[in-house]
């Protein structure tokens, strides 16, 4: 497992539970010089001004930055300070040192006075730029430059005028703080999913934000010479391994020109017999001349679109007695009859219709590259729940797990998302090795893990919805994701040169991302995946390890930094946290590597009868050990289940829960920092 730091248990101890953050305090690698206290605020008439245009030589050319009061008759009231920057035809710019690689958030007062609609503002992060619009604001208004990444040591943050003009009052950098996704429901949208949909998506809902799940598009409609496997093929022999999701795509399926291409054949073949996930697109075309188009003829491909080029009337697609309502009413029987395949085979899909239909940044529909987005948010909307409801409804369907795709160009791309009835996972498309780059290139693959973006959707959706790239270029690089805890659900190279193209995918950073822990493959799905399983994490090579190990006793090895202890040398265990112990989800102590002469479930049963509480006893052997930890830790991110005594012996913090306070009080008994005749240890209050 990774997204984890290591946190010396001696330190731990020596602190209570409740100081158990991840910050820069427990990293035992700070660097040696003096680093900035967070949350830092600058006021902006402190911050710097230069007129140089690379972030090395700002100092050379800096200058005292004007103080404003007003923006020349326009007052701004409510300053703080002794008045305010403005941004306009210099960048301002300040720095500050933080310990180690990592996460934070940038947030501006500000105001924007220029444009009543918007105004494109770019940060600059040692010499990276990112843009993003800011909303007409003639108060001060707190507007997020988004989660950024720091590197350790010296950071220059800077403002850049590309675009238009902003005041700066103060600017605050803080830690970020990563919500808590184990927490995520795996109830889907539709109350009548079969079982199979509702045993995938509680297995996607268990590996969220500690796994990233490996994806291939396939290419469609007899491509790469009718070899649909090339692109599966080609992973296979560079890594060893098999992606765990197949996409397909039933744009072929349609009353047009429609042709099967055995797409739904692969896809029952994928999930059935090779146990993997399906995932699915729908390029549906309509005709370019669709006013002269009569309903039911047939239309040579090219002579149709899915692009904006047509004269199909959008807004009329779902407006009963048009002849554009006809024919997508005749397009979605296509697809039913394929998905109602899918269906009577037991083949559940992460259905992800209607792509992209924001486009460009817009709401209006003028930005979009589909003729699904050129009416606008609103009616998209509309035409999405009008094709959920006519799936769902009227054909019958519960084997989709509805994925809709959003940007993050701006605060206004919410406006395309359907709303959480009508949606179960947010998928973003992630295409920039050839444009919108931030690692300092021009040409070659972008292992930019977009996590601004990643978190930019999350916080749209509140967290209720799982955020998954769902088409991509270069594959984000493992350090990426796990530095920066992008957690996207899965990844999904589109097809051909977008995968292998050693421009758009480096062979070693692909090979070492299937390799990897992290990444989930093929292999690694469960075997019963659609039968209801409560397994949660991906069978791996340790696991298979550990269940044919014939020990007689608990025992268990915990990585440090230098060696792997037992239970009676934890002088030097570690442990690893991503989160604070008062919230009620861990991520794994280590690679734990266990050996048990029971299954968790079999040792949890044997003491039920049992009316003493033994705290600390998670595993109900009679001893408190490091393996109590481990178990402890494995119910908190949803691998293991406990019974109704073992969770009252693990609240030996005694607050009322199993939480991450009680794994660690379990570790300062076994370090002798408290008696086990302590326990329970009753929490101060206020």
């Amino acid at each position: 497992m990774k997204f984890k730091r290591i946190v010396s248990l001696l330190s731990a101890a020596a602190v209570s539970a409740t100081a158990l953050t991840v910050s820069s305090a427990f990293n035992v690698n700070a660097a040696e010089e003096e680093t900035t206290s967070f949350p830092y605020t600058i006021e902006g008439e402190d911050m710097f001004t230069t007129s140089s245009s690379d972030y090395k030589t700002f100092d050379e050319n800096r200058t005292e930055t004007q103080v404003w009061t007003s923006i020349y008759e326009n007052q701004l009231p409510g300053y703080t300070g002794t008045g305010f920057a403005y941004l306009n035809s210099s960048t301002l710019y300040f720095k500050v040192t933080v310990p180690e690689d990592g996460m934070y958030d940038i947030t501006a007062r500000s105001a924007q006075i220029l444009d009543k609609t918007s105004r494109q503002q770019t940060i600059q992060i040692n010499g990276i730029e990112y843009t993003t619009s800011m909303p007409y604001s003639d108060k001060w208004t707190d507007f997020s430059f988004g989660m950024r990444r720091l590197n350790k040591g010296e950071n220059t943050i800077a403002f850049v005028n590309k675009y238009g003009y902003c005041a700066i009052d103060s600017v605050t950098v803080s830690e970020a703080e990563f919500p808590d996704f184990s927490s995520l429901s795996s109830t889907l949208s539709d109350s009548k999913a079969t079982s199979q949909t509702k045993s995938l998506m509680k297995y996607l809902t268990s590996v969220y934000g500690k796994h990233i799940i490996s994806g291939q598009q396939e290419i469609y409609g007899g491509g790469n010479d009718g070899n649909p496997e090339l692109e599966f093929e080609f992973i296979k022999d560079l890594s060893g391994k098999y992606p765990a999701i197949r996409g397909f795509d039933f744009m072929n399926y349609n009353p047009l020109y429609g042709w099967d291409d055995n797409t739904t054949e692969r896809c029952i073949e994928w999930v059935n017999e090779r146990g993997g996930i399906a995932t699915a697109s729908w390029h549906i075309n309509v005709p370019i001349d669709f006013s002269s188009y009569k309903i039911g003829d047939e239309v040579d491909w090219k002579q149709c679109t899915y692009g904006v080029t047509s004269d199909f009337k959008t807004a009329d697609a779902i407006v009963e007695g048009t002849k554009e309502n006809e024919y997508f009413n005749l397009a979605i029987k296509d697809l039913a009859e394929q998905l109602g395949r899918l269906q009577d085979a037991g083949v559940p899909i992460i259905l992800r219709p209607l792509h992209e239909a924001e486009g460009n940044p817009n709401t209006d529909g003028s930005a979009s590259w589909f003729w699904w987005g050129k009416a606008g948010a609103k009616t998209y909307v509309e035409i999405w729940k009008y094709l959920y409801n006519k799936l769902t409804d009227e054909y019958g369907l519960h084997n989709i797990i509805w994925e809709q795709n959003l940007y993050a160009w701006s605060p206004d791309s919410i406006q395309w998302y359907a709303g959480d009835d009508y949606v179960d996972i947010v998928g973003y498309d992630k295409y920039n090795t050839e444009y919108n780059r931030h690692d300092g290139k021009s040409s070659g693959p972008n292992l930019d893990a977009e996590t601004s973006i990643f978190y930019t959707l999350v916080d749209f959706v509140n967290n209720n919805k799982m955020v998954s790239m769902a088409e991509n270029d270069t594959v984000p690089s493992l350090e990426n994701l796990e530095v920066e805890h992008a957690a996207w659900l899965y990844f999904c190279p589109w097809y051909g040169d977008h995968l292998m193209n050693a421009d758009k995918n480096n062979p070693d950073d692909l090979k070492e991302m299937y390799q990897s822990d992290y990444c989930i493959t093929l292999d690694e799905l469960p075997k019963d995946l659609y039968k209801g399983s409560s397994e949660t994490e991906p069978t791996t090579e340790t696991d298979e390890e550990t269940s044919t190990e014939p020990a007689t006793e608990t025992t268990a090895s915990v990585t440090t930094e230098s060696t792997a202890t037992t239970p009676t040398e934890v002088t030097e265990t570690t442990v690893s946290t991503d989160v604070k112990p008062t919230e009620t989800t861990v991520t794994e102590i280590t690679e734990v590597t266990e050996t048990s002469s029971t299954e968790p479930s079999e040792t949890e049963s044997s003491s039920d009868d049992d009316s003493t509480v033994h705290y600390g006893d998670v595993n109900l052997d009679g001893d408190i050990s490091i393996a109590d930890a481990v178990l402890l830790n494995k119910y908190l991110v949803n691998s293991a289940t406990l019974s109704d005594r073992a969770i009252a012996n693990a609240d030996c913090y005694k607050n009322g829960t199993a939480d991450a306070n009680d794994t660690l009080t379990i570790l300062k008994v076994i370090v002798g920092t408290y008696e086990e005749s302590q326990l329970p240890i009753i929490p101060e209050t206020n």
